[in-house]
């Protein structure tokens, strides 16, 4: 018998939920980035940034602060408005860098120890990553870091990414994102804190979305351009298949990875009709 019209038609989310486990369709996260160095209020910012980006991921949410390095960070399952009520956000208190995480699962379990942004201490300071993607070679990464002694405590690739990134830094942070990204297979948009530095880094296919924008004097970078109208900045352009930006006190600077030359740009076709919200610009292009 001949299929009637709605066979021929693509399975929505909910029903391809139900043929498919939960984690290998939500794929959607949302990072931003803040670098301010004339403002102290950046908590603020990341709070209204991943508002704006909720769309993007409503298993849980977080935030940490940098002020001079030192580093305030809270993560909880929930949506925004639940996991950073007014007093909780306070409770950040001041500083002039902030990374802001909403999140989909889509490596490791959705228990709150899995909630990002990831903090990794080394004996250069402390780092905070935010990640939105999916590697397709965590296991293989971890079982290297675990042979050479590093210890896990979540299930997330992004965890992995963050232990590399620190073991090739060697006191230059720049140079352990070059390295480590050599390493990645898969889709990544990260954002980076150190204690002085703010990173951007998008994969060299640009699978998933990440741009740049300022507010006055100060950096910001977000999974999408919505999250810059939220907090009032402009939006400056997209952050580059393979670039890694670098935001310090000597201002933005450009670096880009060797595997770039080898590849051509590939985004996901499901930022544009599911993921991303209509009012945002990917890649030069009205998502509406």
């Amino acid at each position: 018998m001949p299929r009637s019209c709605r066979d021929c038609l693509p399975m929505m989310p909910t029903e391809l939920s139900a043929v498919l486990p939960a984690r290998h369709i939500q794929e959607e996260c949302g990072v931003f980035g803040v670098y301010a160095p004339e403002t102290t209020d950046v908590a603020p910012l990341a709070y209204y940034a991943l508002y704006a980006l909720q769309h993007r991921g409503q298993e849980s949410a977080g935030i940490a602060v940098n002020d001079d390095g030192v580093f305030t960070a809270y993560r909880d399952v929930g949506l925004v408005n639940e996991v950073f009520p007014a007093e909780r956000l306070r409770s950040l208190g001041t500083g002039t860098i902030a990374v802001g995480h909403v999140r989909y699962g889509t490596t490791g379990s959705d228990n709150k120890r899995n909630v990002q942004p990831i903090l990794v201490n080394h004996y250069k300071g402390r780092m905070a990553l935010a990640h939105n993607g999916n590697l397709t070679n965590t296991d293989e990464l971890r079982a290297d870091l675990i042979a050479d002694n590093a210890v896990f405590q979540t299930t997330i690739d992004s965890e992995a990414m963050a232990m590399l990134i620190n073991k090739y830094s060697d006191g230059d942070i720049v140079r352990g994102v070059l390295r480590a990204c050599e390493c990645f297979k898969g889709s990544y948009a990260l954002v980076v804190m150190t204690a002085d530095k703010l990173i951007a880094v998008r994969d060299p296919y640009g699978i998933r979305p990440l741009c740049v924008g300022e507010l006055m004097d100060d950096v910001v970078v977000a999974s999408e351009s919505c999250a810059l109208d939220a907090v009032g900045a402009n939006f400056l352009r997209d952050v580059e298949p393979g670039e890694v930006l670098v935001v310090d006190s000597s201002g933005m600077h450009s670096y880009h990875m060797e595997c770039k030359k080898k590849c051509k740009s590939a985004a996901c076709i499901f930022e544009w009709v599911y993921f991303s919200r209509p009012d945002s610009i990917l890649d030069g292009g009205s998502v509406y």
